[in-house]
C-alpha cells in the first residue's frame, strides 16, 4: 500500500496548479513521466535526511540540467529556468508526488543566487557554469563551537598576508562538508572586533592545504554534519563577496536566501505523503492519525499559499522578517508531520529515521526563538 487509501488525500493537493498553464503542466508531466525510473524512486521513498543517495542525486542533477531545470529560479542568462514562484512549487509538488531524489543543493539554492546579486563578473563566470555542471558542490561554513544562532560570536580568524587571508580556527554543524568542493564561510579580519563588524566573506576550495574534516554521526547512524578545522589555510583576498569588514551584510543577505527555501512546500509534501504510507503500511490509520494527518494536510495548502504569496513579494511585512517566517513556519510543520508519522508507526525504521532527521529541523538557519524575536521586532514589539 502506499497510503492513496487515506480520503480526502490532502497531500495531492496542489495550490500551484492553478497559477501555471496547461503548457507547462504538460512539460513537466512528460519530463517526469520519461525521467524518472523506479530506482530512482526508490531511492526519494528512502530518504530520511536533507538529500537522497549520491549516486542517486547524481543521475537525477544530471538529467534536470540536461533539461534546463536543475536552477528552477536562476535567470535563463546564467543558465536557469527562469520560473515565477507558482512554477517552481507546481514542479517540487509533482517531484514530491512521484518521490523524485531529493537534492538539497547549496550551491542552486543559496551561493548560486548570492552570486548572480552580488557576486563580480568573473566570479559569475567561473562558478556559476561549475555549480550546475556539478563540478562544484558547496557547504556552509557559518556555526563555530561557540557561536550557533549567535552568529556574530564567531572567532574563525583571517589574516591578511599580501594577496590571501590565513584562516585559523573551526567550523561546526557544516551539512555534507564531506563531499563539498567549496565553502562560503564568515571569518573575523580584526580581532579586536565584536558582532558583526569586521567580518569578511569568502568563498574558499576545500582542497586547500591545512583543511581537515571530521564527521559526526548522529543518533540514526547518518552523517550529514561535519566539523572542519582550518590550520593556517591561505585563500586568495580576491575570492570573497563584498568588501572586507562587511561580511555580516553579505552574509545576511545569504542567510535570507536560505531561508525562504531550505523547508519548502514540496519537502513538506513528502514528507506529508510519507507519512500517509508508513501509516496505511503499519495498520496505524486509526481515527486520531487520520484526523492529524487530514489537518497537517491542510495546513501545508495554507503553507504553500503563503510560500507563493511571499515569493511575488506580497508579504505583509519586510522581506527579510517573511524569511524568517517561512523557515519557522516550515521547519516547524515538518516536525510535526514526522511525529504523526512515528506515532503511527513507531516500530517503522524509517518513520524513526524521519523523525530523527527532522529534529535539527528548528535549530539550523536559526533557531525558531531567534525567528521569532526577528518577527517580533519586524512588527514593533519591544
Amino acid at each position: 500500500m502506499d497510503g492513496a487509501g487515506l480520503t480526502p488525500p490532502p497531500a495531492e493537493r496542489d495550490i500551484a496548479a492553478g497559477h501555471v498553464d496547461q503548457a507547462f503542466r504538460s512539460n513537466v508531466k512528460a519530463f517526469l513521466d520519461d525521467a524518472l525510473t523506479e530506482a530512482l524512486c526508490q531511492a526519494g521513498r528512502q530518504t530520511t535526511g536533507l538529500k537522497s543517495a549520491p549516486d542517486a542525486c547524481q543521475i537525477w542533477r544530471d538529467k534536470l540540467h540536461a533539461q534546463g531545470w536543475l536552477a528552477p529560479t536562476w535567470p535563463v542568462e546564467y543558465g536557469g529556468a527562469g520560473w515565477s514562484t507558482a512554477q517552481r512549487l507546481y514542479f517540487e509538488n509533482a517531484c514530491a508526488q512521484r518521490d523524485a531524489p531529493i537534492l538539497q543543493s547549496s550551491g542552486i539554492r543559496t551561493i548560486g543566487p548570492l552570486i548572480i546579486e552580488d557576486g563580480t563578473p568573473a566570479q559569475k563566470e567561473h562558478y556559476l557554469p561549475a555549480i550546475l555542471c556539478g563540478e562544484h558542490e558547496w557547504c556552509q561554513g557559518f556555526s563555530e563551537p561557540q557561536a550557533g544562532s549567535d552568529l556574530s560570536a564567531l572567532s574563525l580568524r583571517a589574516e591578511q598576508d599580501g594577496k590571501d587571508f590565513v584562516l585559523t580556527g573551526s567550523k561546526l554543524w557544516t551539512s555534507f562538508a564531506q563531499y563539498a568542493t567549496h565553502m562560503f564561510l564568515l571569518a573575523r579580519t580584526d580581532p579586536r572586533s565584536r558582532g558583526g563588524e569586521g567580518l569578511v566573506f569568502l568563498l574558499v576550495e576545500m582542497n586547500r592545504p591545512g583543511i581537515q574534516v571530521r564527521p559526526i554521526r548522529f543518533l540514526d547512524g547518518e552523517c550529514e554534519t561535519n566539523e572542519v578545522f582550518f590550520d593556517k589555510v591561505r585563500t586568495p583576498v580576491s575570492d570573497r563577496i563584498g568588501d572586507i569588514g562587511e561580511g555580516w551584510k553579505t552574509a545576511k543577505r545569504l542567510m535570507s536566501i536560505a531561508r525562504s527555501n531550505n523547508t519548502t512546500t514540496g519537502v513538506l509534501r513528502r514528507a506529508h505523503r510519507a507519512a500517509q504510507r508508513e501509516a496505511a503500511e503499519s495498520g496505524g490509520t486509526n481515527s486520531t492519525v487520520q484526523a492529524r494527518l487530514l489537518d497537517l494536510g491542510r495546513k501545508i495548502d495554507d503553507f504553500e499559499a503563503f510560500e507563493m504569496r511571499i515569493g511575488a513579494g506580497q508579504g505583509a511585512v519586510a522581506p527579510a522578517p517573511a524569511t524568517s517566517a517561512l523557515k519557522l513556519l516550515a521547519t516547524e510543520l515538518h516536525q510535526a508531520i514526522t511525529e504523526i508519522g512515528l506515532m503511527a508507526a513507531p516500530h517503522s525504521d524509517f518513520a524513526q529515521a524521519k523523525y530523527l532527521a527532522t529534529r535539527a529541523a528548528t535549530i539550523y538557519s536559526g533557531t525558531s526563538e531567534i525567528h521569532r524575536n526577528i518577527l517580533a521586532r519586524a512588527i514593533g514589539c519591544p
